[in-house]
Parts: C-alpha cells; sequence; structure tokens
C-alpha cells in the first residue's frame, strides 16, 4: 500500500513536495498528533487536482488542511495522505475594492496586504491564525464580523474534479459551517469585496482587536483557539468558568486560566489526554446547566 500511495505521489508532485512519517506534532497549532503516512505540500491548483483525483480514483484515504490552526490529530496518526495548502499556494491580488487570496495565505498576512491599500471590512480576521481556505470551510469569523459578510466568490475543486467559483450567497455559510465541507469542496482561493476607508482608522481597529485578544485568549499557549462552539443562548467560557473548571488540568491539558473556552497543552499532552480532559468538560457542565457543548476543534486521525 505505502509504495502504491508513493508511486501515485511521485507521478504529480515534485520528490521536494513529498514527506514520509510525518509528524502531525509540527504542523498543528495544538503541537499535538502521530504521524501522517505521507504529507504533502503541492506547488499550484493543477497539481492539488490531478492529485486529489488520482487518490479519490484508486481509493487512497486523504485529508486537506491548511494552517493547522483549528485541527487535533489523534496520537496514531493519519493514514493515507495529508494535503497540506500552506504556503505553497499564498499568492493575492487587489484590484481597487476586490482582493483575491489563494486558499494557502494566512488570515494575518492578507490583513498586513489590505491595511496597505487602506481596505476596511477585513479588520476583524486581522488575528484568526489560519489561512484563507480554513476560513471558508469554517465561516470563520470575530468581534462581530464574519466571512461570508465579504466574500464575493469563493474559487474551489468540486467532487466532480472541476475546479469552479461559487458566489458567497451560494456557500451556505452559517456559525462555523459552510457548504465546502457537506459538498466536499476544496477551497484553492476567495474573492473578497471591501470598501476604500480611511488607513489611521482601520490600523487603529486592528490595533484594539489585537490588544483584546492578546489579554484575553491564551495566544501564547499551543490550542487549536476555541475548543467548543457558542452554545445558543449561551458563552462555553461562561459555562466552564461558572462549573468550576478554570485552570482544571489532566496532565498536561488544562482548561486555560485566561480563557475557559481554549483547552491549551502545557507541554506534552496527548490527544487522549486533551479528549479525556474535553469528554470531563461536557460531562460537568452538561449536568450542572442541561447544556451541551459541542467540539469547534476537528478531531482527525487514526483511533
Amino acid at each position: 500500500m505505502q509504495t502504491r500511495i508513493l508511486t501515485i505521489l511521485e507521478e504529480v508532485l515534485d520528490r521536494e513536495e513529498i514527506l514520509q512519517d510525518e509528524s502531525m506534532k509540527l504542523h498543528t497549532s495544538f503541537h499535538i498528533g502521530g504521524k501522517a503516512d505521507y504529507f504533502v505540500s503541492p506547488s499550484c491548483e493543477e497539481k492539488v487536482r490531478t492529485l486529489i483525483l488520482r487518490l479519490k480514483e484508486e481509493g487512497i484515504p486523504y485529508l486537506v488542511m491548511g494552517n493547522g490552526s483549528n485541527l487535533l490529530v489523534r496520537d496514531k496518526g493519519i493514514r493515507g495522505v495529508v494535503v497540506r495548502i500552506g504556503q505553497n499556494l499564498s499568492s493575492y491580488s487587489i484590484e481597487g475594492e476586490e482582493v483575491y487570496a489563494e486558499a494557502g495565505l494566512l488570515l494575518s498576512g492578507l490583513s498586513k496586504h489590505i491595511l496597505a491599500e487602506s481596505l476596511e471590512g477585513f479588520e476583524f480576521a486581522s488575528g484568526i491564525p489560519g489561512t484563507v481556505g480554513g476560513a471558508m470551510t469554517m465561516n470563520a469569523g470575530a468581534y462581530g464580523g464574519e466571512m461570508k459578510d465579504i466574500v464575493k466568490a469563493v474559487r474551489v475543486l468540486d467532487s466532480n474534479g472541476e475546479i469552479r467559483e461559487i458566489p458567497g450567497e451560494d456557500m451556505k455559510f452559517g456559525y462555523r459551517r459552510s457548504r465546502v465541507i457537506e459538498d466536499g469542496l476544496v477551497v484553492l482561493g476567495t474573492r473578497f469585496l471591501l470598501k476604500k476607508g480611511s488607513y489611521e482608522q482601520i490600523r487603529s481597529k486592528i490595533e484594539d482587536f489585537t490588544h483584546r485578544r492578546n489579554t484575553k485568549q491564551p495566544v501564547a499557549d499551543y490550542s487549536a483557539g476555541s475548543t467548543f462552539k457558542r452554545p445558543e443562548g449561551h458563552f462555553a467560557g461562561k459555562l466552564i468558568d461558572d462549573a468550576g473548571l478554570r485552570g482544571i488540568r489532566h496532565k498536561d491539558a488544562q482548561v486555560s486560566q485566561l480563557h475557559c473556552g481554549f483547552v491549551i497543552n502545557k507541554a506534552e499532552a496527548s490527544c487522549e489526554d486533551v479528549l479525556e480532559l474535553i469528554r470531563f468538560v461536557k460531562k460537568t457542565v452538561y449536568d450542572r446547566f442541561n447544556v451541551e457543548l459541542e467540539e469547534e476543534v476537528k478531531i482527525v486521525g487514526e483511533e
């Protein structure tokens, strides 16, 4: 099986784009996870398309990822192929009030380019630690803004292997969801529609959001961002705090002292350590408040 996979990968990719038995700790913000059989970084859209079509044809499992900022990888790792759409696909262009960015570009980097053009509307995303592709998948949002507010169209590879653009209004954006997962789409890029504004006002807004994030969230710790989705009518962090779980720890997995909505890796936590803590938090909150928490972090890998 491994030899067959490698043969297929080498038909499509250059050798330097292929890593074998690669630790996922190196590619996730949680710094957790076992090895992926193969970890590849295609350098262009056509390679992404050709590779995924070949993997599908051969029935080889694959996972498409971006910056790994919302992933918790199981300790046994990932079988098959991890296809990373990252810095190899991170170009951008700005024409007037329209911005096009490839899926691998970090939101933080794109935010700087947009600020330089005095375009407003993207400020909320400046500190989100993910890529454009991940932001489309999850309809990323913060401080009252969401991707659905500024997306004109999303360039995707669809389940039939065709590359096409889907208008923003047809992306079925909702709270931390879009049609990317349900339709089996691979995001290749996004067209944003912003508007001209005041450079100083935009910069001030970004600085305010950055300060709020840095003082209220555990940005210096290993995590995958908010661990739980916001339950309707509640805030996950407040429920966890009110349940007396601030700072509770299971081995090296801990509910953050700074923001209870984050489970963090203090040093060498395993995936199972984090999952055990998540299960305990969910049960405690449900027993106390009859509210069921749902994970926002995406859990992947071999069980």
